[in-house]
């Protein structure tokens, strides 16, 4: 997954979109990926919907209590990613719960005949990462770097770190009602200076300037909220459009 971005790279600033995947129902989960994929995706984050998810914002909180609504699950996630094939990696971000309960090794030997490459796991310390490691094989796991992380511990996570680097923005949740704080540009700079792969910055990002401000430092971005959002309000046409603006 990594030689794709850093090839991606060679052409432009990495857009990674983050959808929840079944909140609109499973059978639309294709429509909406090919969507995002002729907006420009470089890879796709599908959200798995998990009962406790700390690190979601309200948006995205309501968005897994839909598609609970319409039980689905990562099986059934899996089941459709299987049927379908796409041209951009795929990366399912869930937490370690809906992961183990489904059994590592036979979640990575499932997913070897989809086009998902990485893993986020929110909710598992670098030092538990050994749980499941050996058994990754192909599929990257991504590691966050927050706002409270020193240079020191920013280079334990990234020195073997694959696929890209998920710089968190905000301390807290996700959303777009975020402010930034005044000495972000050093961090993020900093993290680009340890890291041998792309670094993207994510968590609050929703319009033009925030995509501007960030492309300054890092290797792209990632945008999740504003499009859950849209999708749900507005559907796949509109959020497209709204993506056109923004991208």
């Amino acid at each position: 997954m990594t030689k794709i971005l850093k090839d991606k790279l060679k052409k432009g600033k990495l857009f990674v979109p983050y959808i929840m995947a079944g909140a609109q129902g499973l059978e639309r989960l294709p429509e909406e990926i090919e969507m995002l994929i002729e907006a420009g995706a470089s890879a796709i984050e599908l959200g798995v919907p998990f009962s406790d998810p700390v690190a979601d914002g309200p948006v995205i909180q309501a968005a897994g209590l839909r598609a609970f609504e319409q039980q689905v699950t990562l099986k059934k996630i899996i089941r459709v990613l299987k049927e379908n094939k796409f041209s951009v990696p795929l990366i399912l971000m869930g937490y370690s719960n809906s992961f183990f309960h489904y059994g590592i090794k036979k979640l990575i030997n499932d997913l070897q005949v989809t086009d998902v490459k990485g893993l986020i796991i929110p909710d598992l310390p670098y030092e538990h990462q050994s749980l499941i490691l050996e058994d990754l094989k192909e599929v990257a796991l991504l590691p966050l770097v927050s706002l409270t992380s020193s240079s020191e511990r920013i280079q334990t996570l990234v020195s073997n770190a694959e696929g890209f680097v998920y710089a968190v923005t905000v301390n807290g949740i996700t959303g777009t009602d975020q402010n930034y704080r005044t000495d972000l540009t050093n961090h993020l700079t900093k993290i680009k200076e340890l890291s041998a792969i792309p670094v993207l910055a994510g968590f609050g990002i929703s319009t033009k300037e925030h995509v501007e401000k960030f492309e300054q430092v890092c290797d792209g971005v990632v945008i999740g909220s504003k499009i859950v959002h849209s999708l749900d309000e507005k559907g796949i046409v509109e959020t497209k459009e709204l993506l056109a603006t923004i991208i």
